[in-house]
């Protein structure tokens, strides 16, 4: 399997904001420290191929939320910044494709097959890639440049970063998407 330059593949960012690194916020641990590294890197690799970039923005629509558009937090990290020409998405809700153009963008540059990256697995990312799948793309998730955060159970139980990360990306593979690492993209594009 190999995704080809002249499939002119999307690289999709999202949610890759300063608010996600007040870990005790989102639940006090983190799987994946280095998502945001190999980000960074994807984004480098399709920046020097000139493959189509999105970046995604979560502007949450409640006030206190770090991801508020008022708050710091709201800002992509330095790691991933936009450069100029590169397209800002902003959503409020899960999915990249709600109340957006995302897909409008994507048919009109004739672009069928998606890479993603960002925060968090089990969220934004999960229910893009559901979406992407659903709307017919070939998508890719890359595995390690992807990360979440422990969750509490319905009995209170804590469940591991890890664990919500990998059980995220099993319901994913094979059905909306191919899951894929940095190292395999770096070798295959």
């Amino acid at each position: 399997m190999s995704i080809l330059k002249s499939d002119k593949p999307a690289l999709i960012l999202i949610d890759i904001q300063k608010a996600f690194d007040n870990l005790e916020y989102w639940g006090g641990q983190r799987n994946n420290p280095e998502a945001e590294n190999n980000a960074g890197e994807l984004l480098k690799l399709w920046r020097n191929k000139n493959l189509p970039i999105f970046h995604i923005k979560h502007c949450s629509s409640i006030k206190n939320s770090l991801l508020n558009e008022l708050n710091a937090g709201n800002e992509f990290k330095d790691i991933v910044k936009p450069i100029d020409g590169e397209p800002i998405i902003k959503k409020n809700v899960n999915s990249a494709f709600i109340g957006t153009d995302l897909k409008e963008r994507l048919d009109n540059e004739q672009i069928s097959t998606l890479v993603i990256v960002g925060l968090t697995t089990d969220h934004c990312v999960s229910t893009t890639t559901r979406m992407a799948g659903n709307f017919g793309f070939d998508t890719f998730v890359v595995s390690d440049a992807t990360a979440t955060f422990n969750k509490k159970g319905i009995d209170g139980q804590n469940y591991s970063a890890e664990l919500i990360h990998d059980t995220a990306l099993a319901s994913l593979n094979e059905e909306f998407a191919t899951i894929i690492t940095t190292d395999f993209l770096k070798q295959n594009i």
